[in-house]
């Protein structure tokens, strides 16, 4: 099968786990016999083409790459996408285009009408629901971009129930259009062979205990709870030390919130990291937590699982159904800085409880978010939508 695949953000370019879900499922689908053909934004350093792990990735130029305005700026990037999608499809037959999300909307619809291929979309996250509601102009459009998106495309694919339930209650979709493959985990790409000492000196880290957290710097992923709590624990712990890593248009305004409260030792914002640093710090912690108030599916929360680490989210989307509490994790109510505080201290009190929950976490993390089950299963419903979509146009297979 030649699978077309758009994506706006692919490694090294990571903004939030989007990218690292099209690099891990682009793989699997390699393994399993597939080409996979990945057009995203170009990245200054990197080469316009290159072919990582048997995927070939193209990387396109935006028309307007510096232009202020956002939108103007997605549709600039839409057209290069197009043009670079005509001129391989001039090369070889594709089988069908993979759109993720909004972003690369307009181009993927072009390209499925003009190649005449089905068209399956993966809506990782909405902006209903990043925001709690549509509030201004922007929020608006991008609403409904996503909704002619989501309408447009033959199938959709979501990464939990929350998630399609989301769907379904917004923008009225079948629910026998949505399918749910969660996102994976690859343990081997969590492994990290440099030494830890550099790191500690670099970021000043205390003998701890030591809690990590990773992500997009932004309201919904409730890093200010962390503060907050941090606030509360370190008189009782005066060495506890919370590491957030990530960038977002929020990290300045955390940071100064930080040194205003006087925690610059107890809460590090440490800015973007490499995998490795990731590894490194999912190594080095003893504890790992994801406070979002909006999470589709949670993938940093798998890391830490498989990091073997007791791992604390929060009870909303697709987190909730990650973690059994006190099974596998450790739950919090999304926001209360007392209630994580709760679940921190309990684990605190009781390391051998903590050891055995993380071992289970591992377990669970590695046996049911297989990257090749997730292949297995998108190819089956690809091999489907093909199908249908011949059949449909009355072409003979």
């Amino acid at each position: 099968m030649n699978i077309l695949m758009l994506s706006w953000e692919f490694p090294p370019l990571v903004v939030g786990g989007l990218a690292r879900h099209v690099f891990d499922l682009s793989r699997a689908l390699v393994k399993l016999g597939h080409n996979v053909y990945v057009i995203t934004a170009f990245v200054e350093g990197l080469p316009s083409y290159e072919r990582l792990y048997g995927v070939h990735v193209y990387r396109v130029r935006s028309l307007q790459p510096h232009h202020q305005d956002f939108l103007l700026w997605v549709s600039s990037l839409n057209v290069a996408m197009m043009r670079q999608g005509m001129k391989l499809g001039k090369q070889m037959s594709f089988h069908l285009v993979h759109a993720h999300d909004w972003l690369v909307g307009e181009a993927t619809e072009v390209l499925a009408e003009h190649l005449a291929l089905p068209f399956i979309t993966t809506i990782h996250a909405t902006e209903h629901g990043r925001n709690n509601g549509i509030f201004t102009e922007l929020q608006k459009t991008i609403h409904e971009k996503e909704e002619r998106l989501v309408k447009q495309s033959d199938a959709l694919i979501v990464c939990s129930q929350y998630m399609k339930e989301e769907l379904t209650r917004l923008f009225y979709v079948p629910e026998e259009k949505i399918s749910i493959f969660p996102n994976g985990i690859d343990p081997n790409m969590m492994i990290s062979h440099t030494k830890h000492s550099q790191l500690k000196k670099k970021h000043e880290l205390s003998q701890g205990p030591m809690l990590f957290s990773i992500g997009r710097i932004v309201y919904e992923k409730g890093f200010q709870t962390i503060i907050e709590a941090a606030e509360n624990l370190v008189e009782k712990y005066p060495t506890i030390q919370f590491v957030i890593a990530g960038k977002g248009p929020l990290l300045a305004e955390f940071r100064q919130l930080v040194s205003d409260k006087q925690l610059q030792r107890t809460v590090l914002f440490v800015g973007y990291i490499s995998d490795d640093e990731r590894n490194q710090f999912l190594s080095l912690a003893d504890y790992v937590l994801f406070p979002s108030l909006y999470e589709p599916f949670g993938i940093v929360a798998l890391e830490g699982m498989v990091a073997n680490k007791p791992t604390i989210v929060s009870d909303t989307g697709g987190l909730k159904g990650i973690v059994e509490h006190g099974v596998t994790g450790l739950k919090m109510t999304p926001g209360s800085s007392e209630s994580l505080c709760e679940q921190i201290e309990w684990l605190m009190r009781d390391a051998n409880r903590a050891a055995e929950m993380a071992a289970r976490g591992k377990k669970h993390a590695i046996t049911e978010f297989s990257w090749n089950k997730v292949a297995i299963d998108t190819s089956e419903l690809f091999s489907s939508e093909i199908g249908h979509y011949r059949n449909g146009k009355g072409i003979s297979t």
